[in-house]
């Protein structure tokens, strides 16, 4: 058994972080001892290092609650159940891809136009290009 110190410095988190996911509900509340520290077990770090690959996969709080929950209850949720989670996620991450490349595009544009000389801005490509109005 780990107290709330131990268990943030073996996972490499901070007490906050860890306080922070209890409150969130994906460490579940410890377990207090007599001496009424947090008390953490094996599968609490265990739990952590999945929460962690998890984040690092780009996946957010409300998914990482979905995925714990399926994993807790494997026996009767299906593998299609946990790929939806990230299918989904993946997604709205080619949604907000395409829209970088919309920005991206669009950027490129204003500054490839603008001759980014010493002038007086009052000519400004980008400027008068953001001013213009589209009818």
């Amino acid at each position: 058994m780990y107290k709330i110190g131990e268990l943030a410095k073996l996972s490499g988190l901070t007490v906050e972080a860890l306080r922070f996911y209890e409150r969130k509900g994906l460490l579940s509340p410890a377990a207090r001892g007599a001496n009424q520290y947090r008390m953490y077990s094996e599968q609490d770090l265990a739990r952590l290092g999945f929460i962690q690959r998890a984040k690092q996969a780009g996946l957010s709080i409300k998914d990482i609650l979905e995925l714990l929950t399926l994993r807790e209850h494997a026996e009767t949720s299906s593998c299609g159940d946990v790929s939806s989670v990230v299918a989904h996620k993946l997604h709205k991450v080619q949604e907000q891809l395409l829209q970088l490349q919309a920005f991206e595009a669009t950027l490129k544009k204003l500054h490839d136009e603008c001759c980014g000389g010493e002038e007086s801005a009052t000519s400004c490509s980008i400027l008068k290009a953001l001013d213009d109005v589209i009818e």
